[in-house]
């Protein structure tokens, strides 16, 4: 059913809870799972390990990424490169670079992605 699974996380507890939910459809699909943010690499780098790190003995090959774009963008262009889901949660943090606003990535997300999506209620 699925291969490849891009779940996005900005390291907010709410999006922690979309990151485990795209583990277990990876686990129960064997499927492979990137965990994705939108910011610079230096202030990204730390939280897709710390997602890759709370999941290493899931039993998914887990790969990591960090896309210095705005997070619809960078989900677009990712899932465009081969990925059959796309994991985003409902809601998350607020403020500029946020993941998850109330419906604004789901929404926008759902009328581009070439793929897929599974929006996991967090809230």
């Amino acid at each position: 059913m699925y291969a490849r699974i891009l779940v996005g996380t900005d390291g907010s507890p709410t999006a922690d809870k979309a990151v485990a939910r795209a583990v277990e459809v990876a686990r129960s699909a064997g499927a492979r799972l990137t965990i994705m943010t939108a910011s610079s690499e230096a202030e990204g780098r730390s939280v897709v390990d710390e997602a890759a790190a709370a999941h290493a003995g899931a039993g998914v090959d887990i790969d990591t990424l960090v896309v210095d774009k705005d997070p619809v963008g960078a989900l677009i262009d990712t899932a465009e490169q081969g990925y059959d889901l796309v994991v985003v949660g409902n809601k998350g943090m607020t403020g500029v670079s946020r993941f998850f606003k109330v419906g604004a990535v789901p929404n926008k997300l759902s009328h581009h992605l070439p793929t897929s999506m599974l929006v996991v209620r967090t809230t």
